[in-house]
């Protein structure tokens, strides 16, 4: 697959991580525990971290989150976790980064919402205390405009100036003026008050997916600002899934976006950190990077004689997923296998052979056996009640022997 010409970034440092001109795009996800409590929130930062997240967002809304911040950090760091955290400001960000200094200080980066300071309106003091104290404290500040929270003051008049136009232009194309001005205006106002380029990044997020692409079309063609992309209000399962797919894919595909989140409303007691899951999957589709080995399985039809392919598949991804933070540090390279577990002969030896492993099961009226292809060429065949465990036992010896040595079998290059 050919690469992607990225987009010119202004490249900005986030705690240890690299985000803009050059850096791999960059998977982010929010807690949603009360702040305050700090052992819940470190607990799912962590676990967040381990998907793959790599910042994570809290909320800073009260004096007792403020006062929270320093000790998730420090509880994080005994975990030896080390995603940057950054803070989420609304409101009331000016009063607490100087109220609380050592939540300033431990916070990786700052979120500022223009639309949720006073920038825009009669003055721009608490936004310029927040920046301010981002410089002090030499920390990065995402400014992110919000289709449901944007400056007001800055669309009406916007929309008045529209109104007196001898052809106005429709409300949506003046909203999304609206967003781009609010964006930039903000930016240029945080480098006036000390704030470098390279510590700035830019998100105009929306709930439409056709709003989202045409906004950072616009918003890259702008400027050089990292920019952080994602559906603001992504929703629920499927919806959000395909919803953010589909808004991110053709921006990302045209080199546009530094770092990204899939912001999935979770099923009541859902996991978190499928939103993580998710954003790793749309990248890793669209062959930006890679993160887990990727299993491919056919849908099934009325050739395959059992369900019994899908629950070998549904086994081996979750293998994969369960052994992902051993061969992470163990194998490089492994995230980038490709597996097949194909339910019957129709496809099952071609897409097996086109995988660096691949089984094709019997389906319906075929010889009861499984034959497994290596790299393309038939390894095995097996037969019987312990297929799982036998193609289990190939692929850890696949990998071992692929991966394990640090040296890549593409061209016989030693990586060591």
């Amino acid at each position: 697959m050919s690469e992607i010409a990225r987009r010119r970034a202004v490249p900005v440092k986030i705690g240890r991580v690299l985000v803009g001109s050059g850096a791999p795009v960059v998977v982010q996800s929010m807690t949603n525990t009360d702040t305050a409590d700090i052992q819940g929130t470190v607990q799912q930062v962590a676990a967040l971290t381990a998907a793959g997240s790599e910042l994570v967002r809290v909320t800073v809304n009260n004096d007792a989150a403020a006062r929270a911040v320093p000790h998730i950090v420090d509880g994080l760091a005994k975990l030896g976790v080390e995603a940057p955290i950054v803070g989420d400001f609304h409101y009331n960000g000016h009063l607490l980064l100087k109220k609380y200094p050592e939540c300033a200080r431990s916070l990786a980066k700052y979120r500022i919402n223009p639309g949720n300071v006073s920038i825009g309106r009669k003055d721009d003091d608490n936004f310029r205390t927040m920046i301010e104290c981002a410089v002090e404290n030499g920390k990065p500040v995402r400014i992110g405009v919000n289709w449901g929270s944007l400056d007001q003051a800055l669309l009406t008049r916007l929309m008045d100036e529209n109104s007196r136009l001898p052809q106005p232009r429709e409300a949506r194309d003046v909203m999304i003026e609206a967003m781009l001005a609010s964006a930039l205006h903000s930016a240029a106002a945080a480098e006036r008050y000390g704030l470098r380029r390279d510590q700035i990044v830019l998100s105009a997020k929306v709930s439409g997916v056709r709003d989202l692409i045409e906004v950072y079309e616009l918003l890259a063609a702008r400027c050089e600002y990292a920019l952080h992309l994602g559906l603001t209000e992504a929703g629920m399962s499927y919806k959000g899934i395909v919803a953010s797919a589909a808004g991110l894919a053709p921006l990302l595909l045209k080199g546009i976006g530094d770092t990204i989140r899939v912001s999935l409303t979770p099923r009541p007691n859902g996991d978190r950190a499928e939103e993580v899951l998710v954003a790793q999957q749309i990248l890793q589709s669209l062959g930006i990077r890679s993160f887990s080995p990727q299993v491919t399985a056919c849908p099934g039809c009325g050739r395959t004689s059992s369900t019994y392919f899908q629950e070998l598949t549904e086994q081996i991804q979750s293998y994969v997923r369960d052994s992902m933070p051993v061969w992470r540090v163990r194998y490089p390279g492994v995230e980038e296998m490709k597996l097949a577990v194909m339910g019957c002969v129709v496809n099952g030896p071609g897409e097996s052979k086109h995988a660096n492993i691949g089984i094709s099961l019997p389906g319906t009226f075929e010889e009861p056996k499984a034959p497994v292809y290596v790299d393309g060429r038939l390894a095995t065949t097996l037969r019987g009640e312990g297929i799982v465990e036998e193609f289990k036992q190939i692929l850890d010896e696949y990998v071992a022997t692929r991966y394990g040595a640090g040296i890549r079998e593409e061209g016989l290059v030693q990586i060591r």
